[in-house]
């Protein structure tokens, strides 16, 4: 059958006609509007995300908060430990000044994964913020080489100790890698943002702490290469020189150079101060055999604190130079005293005339320079890694031993024995040591990448008083601290005359 169907029929006049089209009109035209109005909508929305979203990045990668989360990681670690700054600023125990031995106070422990199982080979510290300090990380394994890397700590941001055993990470200020082993390090005495660092491939480098663009401070301001008088041999210590209006530091090397470098015109120059021949007279030309044995390896390097002329400086083979700039052909005098390398040389703070080394022979040597014999000599049962004078005494020093002891003398006190041994570490190796240039507190480097900072008991750091009615100022103490040392110097000299004879 056909679907049903039906038949309708109606009249449609024009403006009904004309009225449904217009309704078809202003629907589409409410609907076209409607559309626009989300466009604009969203487009606003994703305007106002955009913005907000480039303030937060603003704000997160802004100088005032990095400030900010600075002091608040201070403030947490030194609330959580309060303990060891209140042992660090205000423990004494007065009994010690009435005993014989002396102690060392652990503090914090400064370490990193960045630098596990490496050597610290050299720390120092900054001489305008006493609290910085900066440590390198190599290693004195010629067959174990590797990247190195320079680390600066704070001790406004150390962290406690050790943790239910464990020992936590502490988050250094400054990280620097280079693409050697660090060697050495030094501050520059009144630039104190310049850093100077000897490398292990024999390259030196200049760091500038100061840089405001932390991509530019992460690269060497200034770096020698092959054609700009690179060593060749690892740079075991650079020094800066203390002449006002100059940017200059000097690096020793084995590979037998004193070598000068100069900071000018936005360029790193140098010139060899002098080359360490074999012979007494620092001449090879004279001595054909001296020409076929090479040269002399440079370990280290320290410059009078009166005159920066004058210098001395410690060999490979055991033997410890006194030498000038102004004549680079000739020592003035060669000290015949260990009987393998000298590890470390260093003026007295206080005393022109006499310095103080230490070598792998186990012993450490005082010396003063008019005589070729040493004054004094003290066997450590140990290979010696450093020595240091402290800074507030003519007569204390200390050294640290690879069997992990710290040994601290008092020479106005006890001639013979120290005043403190104590074993810091275990199973490692005590490399480097350095005494705050203000506080009584020393920091040891290790063999497995951990610097120690210790505190000294007030029977190991005491100075020189003036009497009564006499000036106490800066100067009057360094004048009693050089008597001191003059006295005992005399005492020496004469018990050697009686047992010589």
């Amino acid at each position: 059958d056909p679907p049903p169907s039906i038949t309708f029929s109606n009249t449609a006049t024009a403006w009904e006609i004309f009225d449904a089209y217009e309704e078809d009109r202003i629907n589409n035209e409410k609907a076209l509007a409607a559309g626009k109005k989300g466009k604009k909508d969203d487009e606003k929305r994703g305007a106002q995300e955009n913005r907000y979203g480039d303030a937060a990045d603003e704000i997160i990668s802004s100088p005032a908060l990095l400030s900010s989360l600075k002091i608040m990681e201070r403030m947490v670690n030194q609330n959580d430990g309060s303990d060891i700054i209140d042992d660090y600023k205000y423990w004494e125990d007065q009994s010690d000044m009435y005993k014989d031995d002396g102690n060392l106070l652990p503090l914090w422990k400064f370490y990193s994964d960045k630098v596990k199982k490496r050597n610290v080979t050299c720390t120092v510290w900054n001489p305008k913020y006493n609290d910085l300090f900066a440590v390198g990380y190599g290693s004195y394994d010629f067959q174990k080489q590797g990247t190195g890397t320079i680390l600066c700590f704070t001790l406004k941001n150390a962290f406690p100790t050790s943790f239910q055993g464990q020992m936590l990470p502490t988050h250094p200020e400054f990280v620097f890698n280079v693409d050697s082993g660090v060697m050495s390090l030094d501050f520059h005495p009144v630039e104190a943002g310049l850093l100077a660092c000897g490398l292990y491939d024999g390259t030196v480098c200049v760091f500038d702490l100061n840089q405001k663009n932390p991509e530019k401070r992460m690269r060497p301001l200034f770096q020698s290469t092959v054609k700009a008088g690179k060593h060749t041999d690892p740079v075991w210590q650079v020094r800066w020189s203390k002449e006002a209006g100059v940017l200059r530091f000097f690096s020793i090397s084995t590979d037998g150079r004193v070598t000068s470098w100069t900071i000018a015109k936005s360029e790193l120059t140098f010139s060899d101060v002098m080359k360490l021949t074999m012979t007494d007279t620092g001449d090879a030309k004279d001595d054909p055999e001296a020409a076929l044995i090479g040269l002399s390896g440079g370990m280290c390097i320290d410059f009078s604190p009166v005159n920066e002329n004058i210098f001395v400086i410690g060999t490979q083979e055991g033997l410890v130079r006194r030498c000038t700039k102004a004549f680079n052909a000739h020592y003035l005098d060669t000290y015949e005293g260990h009987s393998m390398a000298v590890y470390a040389i260093r003026w007295n703070s206080f005393h022109s005339d006499i310095f103080i080394t230490c070598s792998a022979d186990w012993t450490v040597k005082v010396w003063i320079k008019n005589s070729r014999r040493p004054l004094m000599t003290f066997d450590l049962g140990d290979s010696v890694g450093d020595v240091v004078w402290s800074p507030y005494s003519s007569t204390v020093f200390a050294a640290v031993t690879t069997n992990g002891k710290v040994l601290v003398y008092d020479l106005s006190k006890n001639k013979n024995e120290p005043l403190c041994t104590q074993g810091v570490v275990k199973n490692a190796k005590l490399t480097h040591i350095c005494f705050n240039p203000k506080d009584p507190i020393v920091l040891v480097g290790d063999s497995r990448g951990t610097v120690l900072s210790l505190k000294l008991s007030p029977n190991l750091r005491q100075v020189s008083k003036a009497e009564k009615g006499q000036p106490d100022d800066p100067a009057s103490i360094r004048k009693l601290e050089i008597e001191k040392m003059n006295r005992l110097v005399e005492i020496t000299l004469k018990d050697r005359e009686l047992l010589d004879r």
